[in-house]
């Protein structure tokens, strides 16, 4: 490799790095932290504590803790991996997508009708939010309940102390089975609208479609990786995750394993019994427990530790 593709390369990367907080795609985009810090200033006010808002949202355990290095370390890292191994999947979505509206054709011909840019706008975004979503469920449970993929979902909870970085915290397989999720999610939808309607929008367009995320990071999404206990009203938390609920999916409580897995609807969790909401809990503490947690202190054990534990099983079987 050049000097010069050497330095593009890590120009590329840091970009990907910055645009955590400059890219509107991305939940910590500058905005969203604003909104999201407007909400927090509405929880301190009503909590009426006696630090003030600054002490009370930059909170040098919140954002200083070895765990926030962990969480930091990793978005860079991840940048990198991104930047070398998923970047190149988004061109299969696209195919996915072209191949999708081949098919459709050629087992049901054209469609009887089309629809119009205004439909497919509205009911791509809503099919294709609720279909992520439902997906981002499965997948997550998943990773909970098979002991292969738990050991690298462990990394994401491992975290003892919980910014809107956290969200980022993950190990690269990991982010990697994600992103492979959401390529498929996009390709396959976006193909059946693309069929449905005679190729009136463009991938481009679908691509920028995303009014209910804006929504969502807007609505203090930012909050759900924090301290501050924002909460929903107790019957919209049967349909939307609210931050606590997602809070109390961190804590290192048993009784709150495996529940709130919802990435943003509620319902999924409401249908198949994974639900707590709010007002059934009272006091969370993150990370994996007092025992787990010493052995998730550094960015080497998160990223090493699942591969570790995972041989270890292996030859234990083996002997």
């Amino acid at each position: 490799m050049e000097y010069s593709e050497i330095i593009e390369f890590l120009q590329d990367g840091f970009q990907l790095v910055t645009n955590y907080v400059t890219s509107p795609g991305k939940r910590t985009y500058f905005l969203y932290l604003i909104t999201s810090l407007a909400l927090a200033y509405y929880v301190y006010f009503k909590s009426k504590r006696k630090e003030s808002f600054i002490a009370y949202i930059m909170h040098k355990k919140v954002w200083l803790s070895k765990s926030a290095f962990v969480d930091y370390y990793l978005i860079i890292f991840n940048s990198f991996f991104k930047l070398i191994l998923i970047a190149p999947f988004l061109l299969f979505g696209l195919k996915l997508a072209f191949n999708t509206n081949d098919f459709l054709l050629a087992q049901f011909g054209y469609a009887s009708f089309s629809l119009t840019t205004a439909q497919t706008l509205i009911l791509y975004t809503i099919s294709l939010s609720i279909l992520n979503d439902f997906m981002t469920y499965v997948i997550h449970l998943l990773f909970h309940k098979i002991p292969f993929l738990w050991e690298f979902h462990k990394i994401h909870h491992s975290a003892t102390s919980m910014s809107p970085f956290t969200q980022y915290r993950l190990h690269p397989i990991e982010l990697l089975a994600n992103n492979i999720k959401g390529i498929l999610v996009f390709g396959f939808t976006t193909g059946v609208f693309d069929y449905l309607s005679e190729h009136q929008i463009s991938k481009w367009t679908y691509l920028g479609v995303n009014v209910f995320s804006f929504a969502f990071y807007t609505w203090g999404a930012n909050l759900r990786h924090s301290h501050v206990k924002l909460k929903f009203f107790s019957f919209l938390e049967y349909i939307f995750i609210s931050p606590v609920q997602h809070q109390v999916h961190h804590s290192d409580n048993p009784k709150h394993f495996d529940k709130n897995l919802g990435s943003r609807l509620a319902l999924w969790d409401w249908m198949f019994g994974t639900l707590i909401r709010s007002k059934q809990v009272e006091k969370i503490t993150f990370g994996l427990g007092k025992e787990d947690n010493k052995n998730y202190v550094s960015f080497f054990q998160n990223l090493f530790m699942p591969f570790k534990n995972i041989g270890n099983f292996f030859f234990r079987k083996k002997s």
